[in-house]
């Protein structure tokens, strides 16, 4: 009967301390010191500590101790599996080590030569597991410096003071793992940012206040963020898209007041006009400033822009969405309009937008069943007599628009991540049109096909060519690939690669537009180009300007330095075709020869020609 008494007055007084106020606002390590405390005035003994099972489970780590010491001489004290097997693997058990005599039980008999106060031995000791589920996490133990025997109500009191801290670690781990879901919902995993979901409640939470303030919403989108994933890696692509966040995220700017990622490459802002400072284009004018520096990833020096829409609440919409849409279609306009800018917001750019969304889904649609066509230019001999090669021309006659200039459509293609799948049908048209005529047993020169800058930063891009010239029967020798000079000017090792594995196939390689670029006579050496095409902006003024003879003369000069062939196209009338022969260019192309053609038209020229 008096074990009986004697437990309830310990389980009265463990229930009073877990039901006061003062404990359950507390923190664990508040909880366990209190329970640490109760259990050693209750069962009136020396020491009671807590300890947590390490992650790998070889090492028990003291995180609490009572009586406290004013100076620990072991704060960090723990226990290993390996100096005490017979311990742990009672423990893993699930046993209650009750042990009178500590030096004489086989369970704890290992402990005494290492306690850390060696003047004052522990003589007994008591100790119950601490459970997560159905796995070890740590220990609750009790010593006495004293013989004692345990009784039961002791032993119960212990293993409810260890099941209730197995469920503060229960309810600790549920917070915790609130607090991990609450922040992936809320948060990019990868910049740490809040995300779109984030951005909307917030921009909601502002739309019903009640008394609205007006605020700007930006929207960011780093330009021609997959031409650098392409060329330089995924790795320096991610890194710039993290120095972007933390750009947007440490900027000191009055008036800032969120900042989400939205996209992969994209990012949004909300701004709200503080009173008496700077004007909101100045305000732009920093933010541009600040992400268009250079970001230094490694070694390399990588050039960085981003293109800003911007919409105002309420002028611009008074719901999240609407918001949303026009700081968006803003962000296009900004990129239309030459990217490296912002744009606000205005109707113009809403009917724009919508009609840009349409143009997109019908350009996806016509390079997925061949809704393009193929003009062919030819390129003629020195003396204007010979058509040598061809220059392969996207056409694209619309549904409703009719014929639509290259202006119209190339430039969005660009924008929307459609070029590369554009350049890349254009290639397997150019050979299916080759493996028709050899079928037709036209002769057929090569021709060239111009790749744009996504295309040439493609690893794989040696692997497609060799895939349509396979598909198609086609040899290497018939094919040239242009490319622009900006597209070369990375010094990349995938760039080099594919260029050295395109040539291996036999196809020649010609630098398109010379001259508008930043192209360096290091880069033509290196490269295993063998032709340049001089911009037709440089020849249309021939003879006349003597900036443009200036020019032309020396890139022809530095051409025959580096052993390279020059096509000089625009060529339209007599006295540019006589200078250039005059000063020994090589091809000749342009409208006073023909213009771009079907490749029907084109073959039957071949044939009478």
């Amino acid at each position: 009967m008096e074990q009986i008494q004697t437990f309830f007055g310990y389980h009265k007084a463990l229930t009073q301390l877990l039901h006061g106020r003062g404990f359950t606002g507390q923190n664990k390590r508040k909880k366990l010191e209190a329970l640490s405390a109760l259990c050693g005035e209750l069962l009136k003994v020396d020491n009671v500590s807590i300890w947590t099972l390490s992650p790998c489970a070889h090492r028990l780590e003291r995180e609490v101790l009572y009586p406290p010491l004013s100076a620990d001489p072991n704060p960090g004290f723990s226990l290993s599996r390996d100096r005490h097997p017979a311990y742990f693997l009672a423990l893993d058990a699930a046993d209650i080590i009750c042990a009178e005599e500590v030096c004489s039980d086989p369970r704890t008999r290992s402990f005494h030569p290492y306690y850390p106060d060696a003047s004052q031995p522990v003589v007994s000791m008591l100790d119950a597991p601490i459970f997560d589920g159905n796995r070890l996490s740590g220990v609750i133990c009790l010593e006495h410096r004293q013989s004692r025997q345990w009784s039961l109500a002791d032993i119960a009191c212990v293993t409810a003071i260890a099941d209730t801290i197995s469920l503060i670690n229960t309810h600790e781990a549920w917070l915790n793992s609130r607090k991990e879901l609450d922040y992936i919902t809320h948060h990019d995993d990868f910049t740490g940012l809040l995300n779109l979901r984030s951005l909307r409640n917030h921009i909601q939470q502002q739309i019903e206040q009640q008394t609205p303030v007006s605020f700007a919403l930006l929207w960011f989108d780093i330009d021609r963020l997959n031409a650098i994933n392409n060329g330089m890696g995924q790795q320096v692509g991610d890194a710039v898209v993290s120095e972007v966040a933390a750009r947007l995220r440490g900027m000191l700017l009055p008036g800032k007041e969120m900042v989400a990622r939205v996209g992969g490459d994209e990012f949004a802002m909300i701004y709200r006009f503080p009173a008496g400072e700077a004007t909101m284009d100045e305000t732009v004018a920093t933010i541009l400033e600040t992400v268009n520096y250079p970001i230094s990833v490694g070694e390399q020096k990588v050039q960085v822009s981003a293109s800003i829409g911007i919409s105002l609440f309420p002028d611009d919409g008074g719901d999240v969405s609407t918001l949303l849409r026009h700081s968006e279609s803003a962000m296009y306009h900004a990129k239309a309009c030459g990217r490296r800018q912002a744009q606000y917001y205005n109707q113009d750019i809403s009917t724009t937008a919508k009609a840009r969304f349409l143009l997109e889904s019908q350009l996806t649609d016509a390079i997925a069943h061949d809704g393009l066509s193929v003009f062919y230019q030819p390129i003629m001999s020195a003396d204007g007599s010979a058509v040598v090669s061809a220059e392969a021309l996207v056409r694209w006659q619309h549904e409703t628009q009719g014929f639509m200039s290259p202006a119209d459509f190339l430039p969005l293609a660009y924008e929307t991540g459609l070029i590369a799948a554009l350049d890349l049908w254009v290639l397997n048209q150019v050979c299916r049109d080759i493996q028709r005529a050899r079928e037709q047993d036209l002769p057929m020169p090569p021709v060239a096909v111009n790749l744009s800058a996504d295309s040439i930063m493609d690893p794989l891009l040696a692997d497609k060519v060799w895939e349509s010239l396979q598909r198609y029967q086609v040899l290497g020798t018939q094919l040239e690939l242009e490319v622009i000079e900006d597209a070369i000017k990375g010094d990349s090792t995938v760039l080099r690669c594919t260029l050295e594995e395109l040539v291996r196939m036999g196809i020649t390689l010609s630098i398109d537009d010379f001259g508008t670029g930043y192209s360096s006579l290091l880069r033509l050496k290196s490269l295993p180009f063998t032709k340049l095409k001089i911009d037709h902006s440089f020849i249309q003024d021939l003879p006349g300007d003597p900036d443009d003879c200036a020019i032309t003369l020396s890139i022809l000069g530095m051409a025959r330095g580096l052993g390279l062939k020059v096509v000089a196209e625009g060529v339209e009338h007599g006295e540019q075709e006589a200078w250039l022969q005059h000063q020994g260019c090589d091809y000749l192309q342009g409208f006073k020869y023909h213009k771009p053609m079907p490749v029907d038209d084109f073959l039957e020229l071949l044939i009478t020609a």
